[in-house]
């Protein structure tokens, strides 16, 4: 279930408000410039599907987004908990950072924590199955997938390269809960 926890950057160990309704998560997130969608395929997909499967059943909404948001290329990533680098791709997430182009997941399965840090708040977003979230270029954030990840995601970039952090060094990322799975 879509989960949001709002902390004072101060008290990283109580929220002040935790929520899974998901009205009031995309109310909360909006008011930050963050979308949040619920997205449904247009045709049967599986654990089994393929990448061209998977986009060709989400195409409908990849075309409304490439169309309002100008993005360029699109993929679909998979992490599951055997993967033998997922501690290394779990570590490369997990630092404070920022992108000159938006980020875009939408979770087809599985489940990710996405944490921004907004002004002296910090939102963190347990984005589930069927969740979009959009996070706007600039937006300071982490991402957890946890030490045991089980997710498919579809990407949409701004930029064809793909994704490229530009971390703040800041270690804020730290003093946070993570992604338990």
């Amino acid at each position: 279930m879509t989960q949001l926890r709002i902390f004072s950057e101060q008290t990283p160990e109580t929220p002040v408000l935790e929520t899974t309704e998901f009205e009031r998560i995309q109310h909360e997130l909006a008011q930050n410039g963050i979308r949040l969608q619920r997205w449904q395929a247009d045709q049967a997909i599986c654990a089994e599907s393929t990448a061209e499967e998977i986009l060709a059943a989400y195409q409908t909404d990849i075309n409304h987004l490439v169309d309002e948001g100008g993005y360029q290329s699109w993929d679909v990533i998979s992490m599951h908990p055997q993967h033998p680098d997922k501690a290394v791709f779990r570590e490369k997430f997990l630092a404070e950072h920022t992108h000159s182009e938006d980020e875009v997941r939408f979770f087809v399965r599985g489940s990710g924590l996405f944490t921004l840090h907004l002004n002296s708040q910090v939102f963190a977003v347990l984005c589930e199955k069927d969740d979009l979230i959009s996070v706007p270029a600039g937006t300071r954030h982490w991402f957890d997938m946890g030490p045991n990840p089980e997710f498919t995601a579809i990407r949409l970039f701004n930029n064809p390269e793909g994704w490229v952090a530009n971390f703040t060094g800041e270690p804020i990322a730290d003093q946070f809960p993570r992604l338990e799975n």
